[in-house]
């Protein structure tokens, strides 16, 4: 199935002020490198786009929210170079939603794993279905969320996260998301969920967008080293993913 769209799809809607991104992926939504640096790209531009006070971030489907990175890109790093390029994909896109001067609605409809759940982190406020279970399972293989812990510890601290990714073979439910700060509120159905959405960024778009702008400002304050910090713990993961342990993990994964 991936065979058909190996690199996914994005697509961005703007109407009433209100910028709408979607990406997706048949492999749950996954992101490989091209579709990571599309998404970077997109939501540069859209927040340079002064008819948009405020950006929703989706997936496709009614499953998975985001299955993080590709593993089929994992498999076959071979290098240092090649590893924190890859890493590189998920802090890129952060750096995107925390620069861009738009405030980001998180639309987290189903599971999220790994960089999925950074990419939830890095969203101004987020809304949920109780579908959308979370997990950073990075530690089975031999590597860690080091990229995506600043977004994450930001919004559910320091305990949280460590909860998060030393239990890394369980799923933690959306109330236990919602409580930590990951999710601002979580609706039993994906239609509950979209109509929030709709309220939510309509009433946002009628805003003073000066005020928006400021506020988002306001929201990253202290954040202003996360290019440099992202990118050194790109070249972390992008050693570890090569240790041997790592390597024997992800064997089982190959095609």
């Amino acid at each position: 199935m991936s065979a058909t769209r190996p690199n996914g799809s994005l697509y961005t809607k703007i109407q009433n002020n209100i910028a709408t991104i979607e990406f997706g992926h048949p492999a749950s939504n996954s992101f490989p490198s091209e579709l990571l640096d599309r998404l970077t790209k997109e939501i540069i531009s859209v927040g340079k786009n002064t008819e948009v006070f405020v950006i929703i971030l989706k997936s496709e489907g009614e499953k998975a929210f985001c299955a993080g990175a590709s593993f089929d890109e994992l498999v076959a790093i071979s290098n240092l170079e090649q590893g924190k390029q890859f890493f590189s994909g998920f802090a890129n896109v952060i750096n995107a939603i925390r620069t861009c001067g738009r405030l980001v609605i998180g639309r987290i409809q189903g599971k999220a794993v790994g960089g999925g759940v950074g990419l939830a982190a890095a969203c101004d406020y987020v809304l949920a279905t109780e579908n959308a279970a979370i997990k950073l399972s990075e530690f089975t293989i031999g590597i860690g969320p080091f990229v995506i812990e600043p977004a994450v510890t930001r919004k559910i601290g320091v305990s949280g996260t460590a909860e998060l990714t030393i239990d890394a073979t369980n799923w933690k439910n959306a109330y236990w998301a919602k409580e930590k700060g990951l999710y601002a509120r979580v609706f039993e159905t994906a239609k509950e969920l979209d109509t929030a959405i709709e309220l939510l960024s309509e009433k946002l778009a009628s805003y003073n967008i000066a005020a928006l702008t400021e506020m988002k400002k306001v929201l990253w304050k202290g954040t202003e080293n996360w290019t440099d910090l992202l990118e050194e713990r790109a070249a972390v993961s992008g050693e570890l993913v090569l240790s041997e342990f790592t390597k024997k993990a992800l064997s089982k994964f190959k095609k």
